[in-house]
């Protein structure tokens, strides 16, 4: 799997994992040097406090466009049979494929 925005692959893995139809890549196979720290936070009911990077390509910023779990909810680890803590995945125009 490739996560490309701007022309610019963002990360690349064959160990993803699928989650309510989003592929999480290991935050090893992810480039962070297009990746910034955002201030955003959400709440998914099951897998707990998502936070979120803003990707940036020759300086155009998708804000936002990368999200992932530092501690997920106690119990969502079983529930997807993997261990997704730390696994970024993204959206808003990121082609992931």
């Amino acid at each position: 799997m490739k996560a490309v925005w701007n022309n610019q692959i963002i990360a690349q893995s064959d160990k993803t994992i699928y989650i309510e139809g989003n592929q999480y890549f290991p935050k090893s196979s992810v480039d962070s040097k297009f990746l910034k720290d955002s201030y955003t936070t959400t709440t998914c009911f099951w897998k707990g406090i998502a936070s979120y990077y803003d990707v940036i390509v020759d300086g155009k910023i998708n804000k936002d466009a990368a999200w992932y779990y530092h501690i997920p909810m106690d119990g969502s680890i079983g529930k997807v049979k993997h261990d997704f803590t730390d696994y970024i995945a993204f959206w808003n125009g990121v082609i992931v494929s």
